[in-house]
């Protein structure tokens, strides 16, 4: 004796609390046309076996078939009177054998009351349609087996099916009940491991109250999913799809579990607004030989009709069985999962949404290259901002979670997608200011040859003779030197001319003021060496000259020796003046070696400018004091200048500033010491004599 719970009859309308083995008092309604199939189907199985002289010889298979009303509790209560000893009889038998087998249930909660009350009397039940993973537990449920697998294998099917499609934001509809609650479990464990997010999780049930089924209407209409994966059976969902029609919302993608994927109700042309294009996995049908007429031969005048053949013909009187798809000879589809891509053809399913295109469902647009996902606060992973890198930094794909820094030597574009080289920038001869610096300088040495040229031509002239011949060229050769310096600031930095620029500027200019503070010590000593009782004439003559001017650079000399032998200049990339440049100039190396340098010459000028102040009075008609004074005010005028403007100026126009001060000095000291002699030679040679040279005057004040 087999026994068969089918929920034939889908909804409870009354019951009463009662355990008696007479004739269950509960009503129920909701003809399921597919359950009273899945009954016809039990009945030709068994049939088919007792007439097989081979599957079971001398053995015969009777059948107690009940309805369950699709309730947990109406299921115990058929499965009790099933296993009970009943003095009704419906089979031929003299007597009826116990109970050998059940063959129940196809919700999962029925189906775990039954394993879990009759698995310690060794009752082997097979369920037909109960998917639930819960249930594989060996432990719990020995005598419990299934004709269709768990739902782990779909709620990774499902998972896969997700993925392939690419939808990261979708909703969940789950009853309210093991199999519901389980399978969104599963389902969920998955998707999680692959970036997909669940907006939210709805649950129902057929019995719920109409205030309940609308919460999860209003749930899913403030949702922004367009993708919603409804693990629920038949029975329990229709309640939502009827509200679903009738709020008019349409717009979704549905993807449903095997329990309502095939089912009837969901299928028809009412729900097909809303629900058209609801894709699921079914399993595959396999063709039962024989079935198609048995099922043709189902009649209230046959001798099946207890099996109730009576309540189907009342739903379907009239109308022709082949309309109602009730004889189809393949088996109910049973769930089977594949590896790799499901064999499905995209191309010719009717998507809700979109016509010949799969449906997107994202809580936020992928981030576009340039930008990073930036969490927002309080919501799930897969809605946030994009956020525009930050200067520097790149993202050169979609979706990326961090943006990448540049190199230093590169800068991000302006769409933050690609690294650039940065702009090399230095003072080029190509560019404006090179090109007037390079002209000004070359024309102080022309200058300054020039001047060395009058020289040399009126050098028996009183006032060359007056103004020290000797070292007066060599001035003027210090500062054709001087001009000459800031052509090694000019252009690409190198070993050689960061090692020349910062020597030679401090070499050269050394000797200049060695040669004025020569010049300027040849005027006091002249001036005191007239004075009655003077011991100093002849004291300092050429070789003293010489030698001062000798010891006074070489002083600088050994500096800048010991500076390139032990931490000479060098050049140097320098990124702290603009994010999109890089300033090539020359690393002084030793700061302490490059401001003893400056220090020097500046030390120098201020022995020349006091030793001048103090001269500039002497009573001489030509008194060279007076223009050494003036040049010296320049000199450290402009040098005074230039510290301030040299810290605050950015990348190449540091180099600029120096050499502008370079520049700016050696003119002042040309023009205030030579001019007034070049005038004199050249303008008024009436004065360029001895007498007017030497001449005494009173009160001659600067």
């Amino acid at each position: 004796m087999i026994g068969g719970i089918f929920p034939i009859l889908n909804k409870q309308i009354s019951s009463m609390p009662t355990f008696e083995r007479k004739p269950l008092n509960v009503k129920c309604a909701g003809f399921d046309l597919r359950a009273f199939r899945w009954t016809q189907v039990m009945i030709f199985a068994i049939e088919e076996i007792n007439n097989s002289p081979t599957i079971l010889p001398n053995i015969s298979l009777g059948y107690n078939i009940l309805n369950s009303c699709a309730s947990p509790t109406n299921t115990l209560r058929a499965a009790l009177t099933l296993v009970s000893r009943t003095e009704e009889n419906e089979s031929t038998s003299a007597c009826r054998p116990p109970l050998t087998a059940l063959i129940a249930e196809s919700g999962s909660s029925q189906s775990l009351i039954l394993a879990g009350t009759f698995g310690p009397f060794q009752v082997p039940i097979v369920s037909y349609f109960s998917t639930c993973a819960c249930l594989s537990n060996r432990a719990k449920y020995p005598t419990f087996f299934r004709t269709i697998p768990s739902d782990f294998f779909q709620a990774k099917a499902l998972a896969a099916l997700v993925k392939r499609f690419g939808w990261q934001w979708i909703g969940a509809i789950q009853s309210d009940n093991d199999y519901g609650r389980n399978g969104i479990l599963a389902f969920r464990e998955e998707v999680e491991k692959m970036g997909v997010c669940i907006s939210f999780v709805g649950t129902v049930l057929r019995t719920y109250k109409s205030d309940k089924i609308l919460a999860v209407v209003k749930m899913i209409k403030r949702s922004t999913v367009k993708v919603i994966l409804a693990f629920v059976p038949e029975g329990d969902l229709y309640p939502l799809m009827k509200e679903i029609v009738r709020h008019n919302i349409t717009g979704i993608q549905w993807i449903a579990s095997e329990a309502w994927i095939t089912a009837a109700r969901p299928s028809t042309p009412e729900m097909y607004h809303s629900f058209g294009g609801s894709i699921g996995f079914v399993v595959r049908k396999m063709s039962i030989p024989k079935l198609g007429p048995f099922l043709m031969d189902l009649s209230p005048y046959t001798g099946r009709s207890s099996a109730f053949v009576n309540d189907f013909w009342e739903v379907v009187v009239s109308e022709r069985l082949q309309g109602i798809h009730f004889t189809d000879m393949f088996g109910d589809t049973v769930f089977f999962d594949q590896n790799g891509d499901p064999p499905a053809s995209y191309d010719i399913i009717n998507w809700q949404m979109r016509e010949g295109k799969v449906p997107d469902s994202v809580c936020s647009n992928v981030c576009p290259a340039g930008t990073r996902k930036a969490q927002i606060k309080g919501q799930s992973i897969c809605c946030f901002d994009c956020i525009p890198c930050a200067e520097g930094a790149i993202a050169n794909s979609t979706g990326a979670t961090d943006c990448t820094p540049c190199l230093r030597e590169y800068w991000s574009n302006q769409g933050r997608d690609e690294c650039l080289l940065k702009t090399i920038e230095y003072l080029s001869y190509h560019e404006p200011m090179g090109i007037a610096l390079t002209v000004v300088s070359l024309m102080g040495a022309v200058l300054s040859l020039s001047t060395v040229s009058i020289f040399l031509y009126h050098r028996e002239t009183p006032v060359i003779k007056a103004s020290n011949f000797d070292l007066s060229c060599l001035l003027l050769f210090s500062l054709f030197l001087c001009f000459l310096c800031p052509l090694t600031f000019i252009g690409r930095p190198t070993v050689w001319t960061c090692m020349l620029r910062h020597t030679a500027f401090g070499v050269t200019f050394a000797l200049c003021m060695s040669c004025v503070l020569g010049k300027t010590i040849v005027v006091v000593m002249a001036f005191k060496a007239t004075l009655p009782g003077s011991i100093v004439s002849g004291k300092f003559g050429p070789a003293q000259q010489r030698l001062i001017v000798c010891s006074c650079t070489l002083v600088q000399v050994v500096v800048c020796i010991l500076w390139l032998r032990f931490n000479p200049p060098f050049p140097d990339m320098v990124f702290r003046y603009s994010n999109t440049k890089i300033v090539l100039e020359c690393n002084p190396g030793s700061e302490t070696a490059y401001y003893a340098v400056l220090g020097y010459i500046g030390i120098l000028a201020a022995i020349c400018l006091v030793l001048a102040f103090l001269a500039r009075k002497l009573p001489d008609n030509f008194n060279e004091a007076k223009f050494i004074t003036f040049s010296m005010l320049i000199f450290c005028a402009v040098w005074i200048t230039f510290i301030p403007a040299y810290i605050s100026s950015p990348g190449k126009f540091t180099v600029a500033v120096e050499i502008f001060a370079i520049l700016s000095s050696a003119f002042g000291l040309l023009i205030s010491i030579f001019a007034p002699k070049c005038y004199i030679i050249l303008i008024k040679p009436e004065q360029n004599t001895k007498k007017h040279v030497i001449g005494k005057t009173v009160n001659n004040k600067v």
